[in-house]
C-alpha cells in the first residue's frame, strides 16, 4: 500500500516531542467504567481483562495492549475505550502478566513478542460467542507484540478485521539504542527504575531463580533484559529476545488490514520502525508517518487523540461489507 498522508496538526506546544510525549503519559485525564475478568492461561498464570462496554448491544470488539510497564489504566488505553464505546463498541483492554496491580503465578511475565498470551485471550473472548467482529489496537511494546501475531505462521480467527498500532518500535534492539541516547536519559531511567523495582519483588517471588544482588547489579534496560526478560524466557541473551521478537520481520506476511501510525519525531523509534519500503509492497500494511506525535501522544484541540479518532476511521473503513 501506498504510504498514508497524514491530516494530524496539532497545537503549537505538542510540536515538541517531549511535551506530547510526556502530557499524554502523566497529565491527561480520561476516566472511563472499567470491569476486570481475569483469564486463566493453560500454565497456571492468569491475564486480567478490564473491559469497558458500548451502553448498546455491539457484536464489536476492540482489544488493546498497552506499553512497556504500562497497564490498562494508562490515559491512553482509557481514552481510547472512552472514545471507542460511544462509538458502539465494547473494548477488552489487556493487562500483560504482572500488569494488572498484582503480581503473576510464574517466574516469566510478559515480554515484546509474548504471542501465545494474545492467542489465549483471543479464544477466550471468542468464546463468549458474542463477537461477530474483532479488531486490535496496540501500543508502543504492545503494537510491537500485536503485530508479531498477525504476521506470525499461525490462523488467523475470521472475526479479527482490522489494526490499529501506535508508536511501535518494530526494531527493538535498535530502539533500545535510540533510549540509551542523552535526550531519552529521563524516559530511560524512568524505564529502568520501574523494571528493577518490579523484578526486586520478583525476587521475593522466586528467591531461587532471581536475586536482589543480581538486580542491583544491572544498570541499564540492556542489563535486565540480559538478565532477567532472556533467561525467563529462553531466549539465548538479550540480543536474541531482540532479534526473534522484533515485529519488522514479520510485517510482510500479515493478511489482515493494518495501520501502523509512527510519528517522525519519535524519539523512542529507530530508523528501521518506519518500514517503508515493506508497507509499500504490501496488500495490508497501511504505514502513516505524521511529522508530530511524539511517542503515544498525538494530542489535539478535541478529548480524543488523533491516532483514537484514525483508528475508528480505520476500523469502519474495513469492518463494512464491500
Amino acid at each position: 500500500m501506498p504510504l498514508v498522508k497524514s491530516t494530524y496538526d496539532p497545537p503549537f506546544i505538542f510540536r515538541n516531542y517531549h511535551v506530547s510525549t510526556v502530557y499524554s503519559a502523566t497529565l491527561r485525564k480520561a476516566p472511563v467504567p472499567q470491569q476486570r475478568e481475569r483469564v486463566t492461561l493453560q500454565d497456571g498464570d492468569f491475564i486480567d481483562l478490564d473491559w469497558s462496554f458500548s451502553e448498546k448491544e455491539t457484536d464489536k470488539v476492540l482489544v488493546v495492549i498497552h506499553g512497556l510497564e504500562g497497564s490498562a489504566s494508562r490515559p491512553y488505553v482509557t481514552g481510547l475505550a472512552k472514545y471507542f464505546i460511544k462509538n458502539g463498541w465494547d473494548v477488552a483492554a489487556m493487562n500483560l502478566r504482572g500488569c494488572s496491580g498484582e503480581l503473576n503465578r510464574r517466574f516469566r511475565s510478559y515480554h515484546a513478542g509474548a504471542t501465545d498470551d494474545l492467542q489465549e485471550v483471543i479464544e477466550y473472548i471468542l468464546d463468549k460467542d458474542k463477537y461477530k467482529h474483532i479488531a486490535f489496537n496496540g501500543f508502543s511494546l504492545g503494537g510491537n507484540l500485536m503485530l508479531k501475531y498477525l504476521g506470525e505462521k499461525r490462523e488467523i480467527p475470521k472475526q479479527i478485521k482490522a489494526a490499529v498500532m501506535v508508536s511501535v518500535p518494530c526494531d527493538l534492539h535498535g530502539s533500545l539504542k535510540q533510549l540509551q541516547k542523552k535526550e531519552n536519559y529521563l524516559y530511560s531511567k524512568r524505564f529502568y527504575y520501574k523494571l528493577r523495582d518490579h523484578l526486586l519483588l520478583r525476587a521475593e517471588q522466586f528467591p531461587e531463580q532471581l536475586t536482589k544482588e543480581e538486580i542491583e547489579a544491572c544498570d541499564s534496560l540492556l542489563d535486565i533484559d540480559e538478565l532477567y526478560t532472556s533467561r525467563a524466557h529462553d531466549f539465548a541473551n538479550a540480543v536474541d529476545y531482540y532479534e526473534k521478537n522484533s515485529s519488522l520481520q514479520f510485517l510482510e506476511n500479515i493478511t489482515v488490514p493494518t495501520l501502523l501510525i509512527n510519528a517522525k519525531n519519535d524519539g523512542f523509534l529507530s530508523e528501521a520502525c518506519y518500514p517503508i519500503k515493506i508497507a509499500g509492497k504490501s496488500e495490508f500494511l497501511f504505514l502513516e508517518m505524521p511529522e508530530y506525535g511524539g511517542h503515544v501522544g498525538f494530542i489535539q484541540k478535541k478529548p480524543q487523540t488523533y491516532t483514537e479518532e484514525r483508528a475508528l476511521e480505520f476500523f469502519q473503513v474495513h469492518l463494512s461489507p464491500p
